[in-house]
């Protein structure tokens, strides 16, 4: 049976805390996480709430957690939830796919660090494509990119875009005290009307997509994520 350490096992797993202050003096990180469970107000997917104040990480603190972990942000919300590696796979196409979850089974789906699916966000993209290759973390080709989408409708929506890959060269990028040598990697993706831009930083030693902003559909927006541990 895996044990979390007190101050990670209430927090690992949460969608979406209400925020709270505290001054110089203020509460340990065990008391501060205790208060911001109790202050659980919703999930990632839920209704728009105020902003929070995420707990203190130190890479000390990271060090103790066992198994791999992501931070997600809701941009457009500015929420975050800490989840879970659940399933790791291999399918017919190219690419390793890797499921995280929250406690309250919102789930990301990535194949080679490329979202695409969601579940429990709201308007989920059910299913997309990804220009990846087996061995090549992240995007590794331009072309056309399609999606499947739940719309508000409750039906489900086709999106193609096309995009391009641009690479930003060397752009190393920090992670709780961390940094890591990484290339900016650009995807551009176009419709008649929108443009979709999602970025990745990716290891240029081990190629590990380490932290990446991708586009999570129309209502959900861009997530923000990062690899805290591996």
């Amino acid at each position: 049976m895996r044990i979390l350490p007190v101050k990670w096992a209430a927090v690992l797993g949460l969608a979406l805390l209400a925020g709270c202050s505290q001054g110089p003096d203020g509460p340990t990180l065990e008391l501060e996480v205790f208060q911001l469970l109790q202050q659980r107000v919703a999930s990632i997917g839920g209704a728009a709430a105020a902003p929070v104040e995420r707990p203190p990480l130190t890479r000390a603190a990271l060090d103790t957690v066992e198994g791999p972990y992501i931070e997600v942000t809701v941009e457009n919300r500015d929420i975050f939830a800490y989840l879970s590696q659940q399933l790791v796979r291999r399918d017919d196409s190219p690419g390793e796919i890797v499921v995280w979850r929250t406690e309250d089974n919102i789930t990301l789906t990535l194949r080679s660090g490329v979202l695409v699916a969601t579940r429990g966000l709201g308007d989920d993209i059910l299913s997309a494509s990804a220009p990846v290759a087996t061995g090549k973390p992240g995007p590794v080709m331009g072309g056309a990119r399609s999606y499947q989408i739940r719309g508000l409708d409750n039906k489900t929506h086709a999106l193609v875009m096309v995009c391009s890959l641009l690479d930003l060269g060397p752009a190393p990028v920090e992670i709780v005290e961390v940094t890591y040598p990484t290339r900016h990697m650009q995807e551009r993706c176009e419709t008649q009307n929108s443009l979709v831009v999602n970025d990745y930083w990716v290891d240029s030693r081990s190629g590990r997509v380490w932290q990446s902003r991708q586009w999570a559909g129309p209502t959900i927006g861009y997530l923000r994520i990062r690899q805290l541990t591996i």
